[in-house]
């Protein structure tokens, strides 16, 4: 009986750090908002003990600060931090991409060129959420398709850092465009096979491009406050 309750306890934990970790993935909670204890939990039908172990879980992820007294707000990302973790984030999906050209099959490539056209028509009819919905699909697919336990598991826990900056922030105009276009070459060197050239058209869109595109986002952000 003991055993049953510890893995519900532990069940229960894994469920609300889950649905807490997408609401803040989705935008649900944005960054620099103050997490709304009692309302979460009237929400979730749980007392605000399990939810503030959940919330300790989120802080040492990152995704929330933890203020004694205060209760938890949504990280916000710096400018330090974006120049610290793209070009890291960047290398990762480099290998990823290095990896799935010599091990993914003709489908998964033709999976990722479908996302690709699917990211194209949301940019032109303007729909950004759906947009970084798409384009948040697409990376993760890349690293799967990498096919390296280990890469996936660092990916994620640093992905889980950059996540609002990189998929929740407003792009401007001509950002998004060179996103786009960049996405289209990376992904004929992926048809290609063409290992070097995806990789450093990977490195070169996170550790560059979406890494300025996020200062501008920060900047117009902290404008509008």
């Amino acid at each position: 009986m003991h055993v049953t309750q510890t893995i519900h306890r532990k069940s229960l934990h894994d469920e609300i750090v889950a649905r807490l970790r997408t609401m803040i993935e989705d935008g649900t909670l944005q960054p620099g908002q103050k997490v709304p204890e009692q309302a979460l939990a009237g929400q979730m039908g749980i007392s605000r003990t399990p939810l503030r172990e959940a919330l300790k879980t989120l802080g040492a992820e990152g995704l929330l600060v933890l203020r004694p007294n205060r209760g938890a707000v949504v990280a916000v990302l710096t400018e330090a931090e974006i120049g610290e973790l793209f070009p890291i984030i960047g290398a990762l999906e480099a290998l990823a991409a290095e990896l799935a050209c010599a091990t993914a099959s003709a489908e998964d490539i033709a999976a990722l060129r479908d996302l690709h056209e699917t990211m194209r028509a949301e940019h032109a009819r303007g729909d950004e959420v759906a947009y970084r919905r798409t384009n948040r699909t697409f990376h993760a697919r890349l690293v799967d398709l990498a096919d390296n336990g280990a890469l996936r598991d660092y990916y994620e826990q640093l992905h889980r850092r950059i996540h609002a900056a990189r998929f929740i922030l407003s792009k401007a105009p001509a950002d998004w465009d060179r996103a786009v276009a960049e996405h289209e070459r990376i992904v004929c060197a992926l048809e290609a096979r063409d290992a070097q050239s995806a990789g450093q058209l990977l490195r070169e869109h996170l550790s560059v491009t979406a890494a300025d595109a996020m200062r501008r986002a920060l900047e117009r952000s902290r404008a509008e406050e």
